[in-house]
């Protein structure tokens, strides 16, 4: 017989895996939030989760999520393990207080005798005309925060075995999920497994530039990697995978070799994370010389509502590739690949 094939999955159900398993093997872990029990089942990663272990592990909660934050910080409190899903970052905002001023903090106040194990499941990203309101990627609000871990996977695998990690954690962690990832497939193992928090993954190797990826835009990246080798430009491409720890020696290794970073996140670039990455990568490598750098972000206005200005609004395949052609050609070169709108942004059709 020869050897199985690896067994697929896609991101949603990466994610409804490792929170059935947690739940199967951790009568601790509950799962809450708006739209929990939808037929949709946010995206189909909390589907027939209700009907398997009951409303009292898994349910709706009120349009309210300062108050239902600091319920699940103080379940966490008491020995359980909660997963508080929104279906928008946005809305965290309204949260903000009780995960920055109480779960992030209270190890450290009680001197490690109370925890919060919390995940907090944050969606982000465009789709059909979300608007300024309910698109927003703040992730880098969390990654300033010591006490709460913030990882962003892309991948199926790494969807699985980093909420597997999150549920282990005693510390609040916020798991950020691009809505346009949840249809994404990749090999996912039917067993139980763990993805280390603060480890990058390498995607490709490359010698004239390295790409650095958050997000939705680590596909975003590998597309514009191949605009770039119709030109002779080999990219590494790297997914940071967690945003907090941060495993920035990785990062530097790649740029170190290339000389050339280019930082490409789902966010603005002010104060952000692509920020940070370069501050630690230029500290990290002592200010060598002959180093190049560059980020791509969202511009500084808040996201626009109509489709062809929200095109222009996100990072590409094509802009990103012509910011790299930049990068390594200098500015006084022109190239423009032919840009196409990516599968998952054009099939998407709702239903949030």
């Amino acid at each position: 017989m020869g050897d199985e094939m690896p067994r697929e999955a896609t991101y949603s159900d990466a994610i409804l895996e490792a929170t059935t398993h947690a739940m199967e093997t951790d009568p601790s872990v509950i799962v809450c939030g708006i739209g929990v029990p939808d037929p949709s089942g946010i995206y189909g990663t909390t589907i027939g989760l209700q009907e398997r272990f009951g409303v009292g592990r898994v349910f709706d909660t009120p349009l309210s999520e300062d108050a239902m934050t600091g319920i699940a910080i103080g379940a966490a409190m008491a020995g359980l393990h909660p997963i508080h899903v929104h279906l928008r970052m946005d809305f965290v905002l309204l949260a903000m207080n009780q995960l920055i001023n109480v779960a992030a903090k209270c190890r450290y106040m009680y001197g490690g005798r109370v925890t919060v194990p919390l995940v907090v499941r944050a969606i982000i990203g465009r789709s059909w005309g979300q608007g300024p309101q309910h698109s927003q990627a703040l992730h880098s609000l969390f990654t300033h925060v010591p006490g709460i871990r913030v990882v962003a996977p892309t991948t199926p695998f790494d969807a699985k075995g980093m909420l597997a990690t999150a549920l282990r954690s005693q510390d609040p962690v916020v798991f950020v999920e691009h809505r346009m990832l949840h249809g994404q497939r990749g090999h996912v193992p039917a067993e139980d497994y763990t993805v280390p928090f603060g480890q990058a993954r390498l995607l490709t190797e490359g010698d004239h530039v390295t790409i650095v990826g958050v997000s939705h835009m680590v596909l975003e990246c590998l597309r514009a990697r191949r605009h770039l080798l119709d030109v002779g430009i080999a990219a590494e491409v790297i997914d940071p995978v967690s945003l907090s720890p941060l495993d920035i020696g990785a990062i530097a290794e790649s740029t170190r070799k290339t000389r050339r970073l280019l930082i490409v996140d789902h966010a603005w670039v002010g104060s952000g994370l692509s920020a940070e990455i370069l501050a630690q990568v230029v500290e990290t490598l002592d200010g060598e010389e002959g180093i190049r750098y560059r980020r791509v972000g969202f511009a500084p206005t808040p996201c626009p509502t109509t489709r062809v200005l929200e095109d222009a609004f996100y990072p590409n395949p094509a802009s990103i590739a012509e910011a790299a052609h930049t990068l390594v050609n200098g500015s006084d070169t022109s190239w423009s690949p032919t840009g196409e709108t990516s599968p998952e942004i054009e099939e998407f059709r709702g239903p949030f």
